[in-house]
């Protein structure tokens, strides 16, 4: 053995072989839950990131658990969410169309922001004095086609 190299090397986690067929088992740990680092921050903050982190470890997805198991602990989570119901469980609102709330199909059809219409055309109307140089700088050849398509809205919004 030159400088202390070659010979057996024992093996650190978990196991030093594997068994057969079904008994194999991973020798190297499984996978574990790798801290990314973030490139950046201030001084400090890049130790507040990594601590976040690793406050709350994920569970390693290599798990060896069966199917049966699996299943078990997921029926058993179910049961123990408060209020939580299962996707394909019967609706609480029979009455009521799929497309309620969507600005489209059956149902009441509300916008998210009722007031969103009025807003715009109060926007449109303050920014309605800055018009002359906008169009003037729209006319620019080197102007991008964005800004041209906001300075046509905003004057269609002005005869509205």
């Amino acid at each position: 053995m030159a400088n202390g190299q070659g010979g057996m090397r024992r093996p650190n986690n978990p196991a030093p072989v594997s068994g057969p067929g079904a008994l194999s088992r991973r020798t190297d740990g499984g996978p574990q839950q790798q801290t990314s680092k973030m490139t950046g921050l201030g001084y400090g903050e890049n130790a507040d990131y990594n601590e976040m982190q690793q406050s709350a470890p994920m569970s390693a997805s290599g798990s060896a658990k069966s199917a049966a198991v699996r299943g078990r602990e997921a029926r058993t989570a179910g049961k123990q969410a408060a209020g939580a119901k299962p996707l394909f469980s019967p609706t609480d609102r029979p009455e009521e169309p799929v497309t309620a709330g969507a600005p489209f199909g059956a149902g009441d059809g509300r916008p998210v922001n009722p007031g969103s219409k009025n807003i715009a055309q109060q926007d449109a109307m303050t920014l309605g004095k800055y018009l002359p140089e906008m169009m003037t700088m729209a006319n620019d050849p080197n102007t991008p086609d964005g800004f041209k398509r906001f300075v046509r809205h905003l004057r269609n919004m002005q005869g509205a």
